[in-house]
C-alpha cells in the first residue's frame, strides 16, 4: 500500500542536500543570521535562548564540582603566547591581531590606522585563554594550600576560520573554558576525566545527543597538551562532530608561565594544569542530531519554551473569552515542574492565523504545541501536538484532543517522554551506522566511496602508532577525507590486528568524516 505523501515545512530535505537543509533550519527557526562580518553571526532570541539554557544547566554542574567562575581580558599580549612555542604554533594561522589603538581620516572620506598610534606590543584577540590565565595562576598560587585552583569563564573567542558555517565553525563563537591547576598528575588527570564525564552526561541527558567519550590520537591533541579527550556525536548524515574536549596539559604550560608552588617539604614544584570547554557548536549538534524535514526539534530540557499555546483568534468578541481560557491553561501548567524545573510555557497572543503561527513554532522545534479554538474551550479541551511525532499515518498533523486538566496532569510526563524519545531515536540511528569488520584499506576506501552518501563510522582495532608511523596513517586517511575520532573509554581491548600497521591491536578507534 502506498503511504500518503507528506508536504513538509522546509523546501529541502535532509536526504536531498543535508548542508542546504541545515542552513534552512537555522533560517526558518529564526535562530541566527549573517552579521556583515564574514564568519561572524548574530544569534537571535530563539537561538540564544537555547544557548542560555545550555549555559544555565552546564554552569550548575560546573559549580557543583567546586569550580568558580571568573573573567579574563579579551586581548592577550603577544609575548604571552611566545612563551609557549607549541601552543602558539597550533593557533598562529587563526589569530586576529590588534596593532593600532586609533584611526584617522584618510582624506578621501574614509578611516585608516594612525601610523603614530601603533601599539608597542601587538595584542591577540582571545583564541583561548591558557596563556593569560596561566599568568594569573602564577600570581595566585604560592603554596600547596592554594591547590587545586579551579576556574571557569563564559566568554567569546576568535579564531579566523577560512570556511565557516553557522554554529559549527565561526570566526567568533561563545563558549565556556575551564582552567585548573593541581599539585600532581593524579589530581590533574582526575579533573580532566571529571570534565569529560560532565560533558558526556550533559550531552546524553540534557541535549539528548548520544556521544562516545574517549581519548584523541596524538595528532589530534590540543596544541601543547599531554593528552586530549573528547565526546564525539554522530550527525544524521553520518559525519562526526567533536562536541566537547578536555585536556591534561602536564607541566608544560606551568613551566612557560611560571606556575609554581611550595610543597609540604618546602620545595618548589610546577603545577599540573588542565583545560576543558564546550561551545555554541553544541547548538549545531542539536540541529543535526534532532532536526527533521519540517525544521528543528528541541529537546525539552534546553527548549526556551517547552509548551506553546496558540489560541485560534478570530478578531471578534469571542477572543477575550478564548484568551482567558488559554491563560488559565498556561497558569496551571506553569505552576508545575518537569525534568527538575518549572515548566516553561508561553501563551502566544500575537495576531495572525493559528496555522501560520503553528508552522512557525514547528520550525522552531517547540516540544509541545497546543492549539485551542472555540470548540475546544466549550468542551474544556486542548489539541496537543508533539513536535517529535508531528504526522499521523494519514500524513495529517497529529492533533491529540485532550481534556485540559488531564493535559496539565500529564504535561511533565509528556515532556520527559519527548526528551527520552529523542535520545532513543538518535542512539538507535548512531548504533545502526557504526560498521565493524572492515579489515583492509581497500575495504575502508570502498565503504567511504562517494556513492555511499551517508557512510557513518567505522570501528577498527588500533595499535596506537606514534611519530612517523602515525603520520603515514594520517596521510592515508587524509586521501579518503577521513579522521580518527577517538578511542572510546569503555571499549575494552580488541582482538586482531591494526588495519594500518599490521601490529596487534591494543585499543579501538572510530574513523569517520567529520565537521
Amino acid at each position: 500500500m502506498n503511504q500518503p505523501k507528506i508536504k513538509h515545512a522546509l523546501s529541502v530535505t535532509r536526504e536531498a542536500d543535508f548542508a542546504a537543509w541545515y542552513q534552512e533550519v537555522i533560517s526558518e527557526a529564526d535562530m541566527a543570521e549573517e552579521s556583515g562580518v564574514r564568519g561572524c553571526m548574530v544569534i537571535k532570541p530563539w537561538g540564544y535562548g537555547i544557548w542560555e539554557r545550555i549555559q544555565q544547566v552546564m554552569d550548575a554542574r560546573i559549580k557543583a564540582a567546586g569550580v568558580q567562575n571568573c573573567y579574563f581580558p579579551l586581548f592577550i599580549p603577544l609575548s604571552y603566547f611566545a612563551k609557549e612555542a607549541e601552543h602558539v604554533d597550533g593557533f598562529a594561522k587563526e589569530m586576529a591581531v590588534v596593532t593600532h589603538h586609533r584611526l584617522i581620516a584618510d582624506g578621501k572620506g574614509g578611516l585608516v590606522p594612525d601610523p603614530d598610534a601603533k601599539l608597542e606590543e601587538p595584542l591577540i584577540v582571545r583564541p583561548t585563554s591558557e596563556t593569560v590565565i596561566g599568568a594569573a595562576m602564577a600570581r595566585w598560587i604560592q603554596s600547596w594550600r592554594d591547590l587545586p585552583l579551579l576556574t571557569n569563564q563564559w566568554a567569546n573567542v576568535v579564531r579566523w576560520e577560512m570556511r565557516t558555517r553557522m554554529f559549527l565553525r565561526t570566526s567568533e563563537f561563545l563558549w565556556q573554558e575551564g582552567h585548573t591547576a593541581h599539585a600532581d598528575r593524579e589530581g590533574a588527570m582526575e579533573e580532566t576525566l571529571r570534565a569529560l564525564e560532565m560533558y558526556r552526561s550533559f550531552s546524553e541527558d540534557v541535549l539528548a545527543m548520544p556521544v562516545i567519550a574517549g581519548e584523541k590520537p596524538e595528532n589530534e591533541r590540543f596544541p601543547g597538551a599531554v593528552a586530549t579527550y573528547s565526546i564525539e556525536a554522530m550527525m544524521q548524515d553520518g559525519k562526526a562532530l567533536q562536541a566537547g574536549t578536555s585536556h591534561y596539559l602536564g607541566t608544560g604550560f606551568a613551566e612557560a608561565a611560571g606556575i609554581q608552588y611550595q610543597n609540604k617539604e618546602g620545595q618548589q614544584a610546577h603545577c599540573h594544569t588542565t583545560s576543558w570547554g564546550v561551545s555554541t557548536r553544541l547548538i549545531g549538534g542539536v540541529i543535526m542530531t534532532h532536526g527533521d524535514d519540517d525544521g528543528l526539534r528541541v529537546p525539552p530540557r534546553i527548549a526556551p519554551q517547552q509548551i506553546v499555546i496558540l489560541p485560534m483568534l478570530r478578531d471578534d468578541d469571542g477572543d477575550a473569552a478564548l484568551l482567558a481560557y488559554c491563560e488559565e491553561v498556561r497558569a496551571k501548567v506553569a505552576g508545575l515542574s518537569a525534568l527538575g524545573e518549572p515548566i516553561r510555557v508561553l501563551l502566544d497572543k500575537r495576531p495572525g492565523k493559528a496555522t501560520q503561527k503553528r508552522w512557525a513554532w514547528v520550525k522552531k522545534g517547540a516540544p509541545v504545541i497546543l492549539e485551542v479554538g472555540g470548540r475546544d474551550m466549550a468542551e474544556g479541551k486542548v489539541s496537543v501536538i508533539r513536535r517529535d511525532r508531528l504526522w499521523n499515518d494519514a500524513a495529517k498533523v497529529n492533533f491529540a484532543p485532550q481534556d485540559r486538566d488531564e493535559f496539565a496532569a500529564d504535561a511533565a510526563a509528556l515532556l520527559e517522554d519527548i526528551q527520552s524519545a529523542l535520545h532513543t531515536e538518535a542512539a538507535t540511528r548512531r548504533d545502526a551506522n557504526i560498521v565493524r569488520g572492515v579489515t583492509s584499506m581497500d575495504d575502508l576506501s570502498a565503504h567511504f566511496d562517494d556513492g555511499n552518501k551517508y557512510p557513518g563510522w567505522v570501528e577498527l582495532g588500533w595499535s596506537r602508532p606514534s611519530g612517523d608511523e602515525l603520520e603515514e596513517v594520517i596521510a592515508k586517511l587524509k586521501t579518503l577525507k577521513l579522521t580518527i575520532r577517538n578511542t572510546p573509554m569503555d571499549a575494552g581491548t580488541p582482538s586482531g590486528q591494526c588495519l594500518f600497521t599490521g601490529k596487534p591491536a591494543v585499543e579501538t578507534i572510530y574513523v569517520a568524516r567529520s565537521y
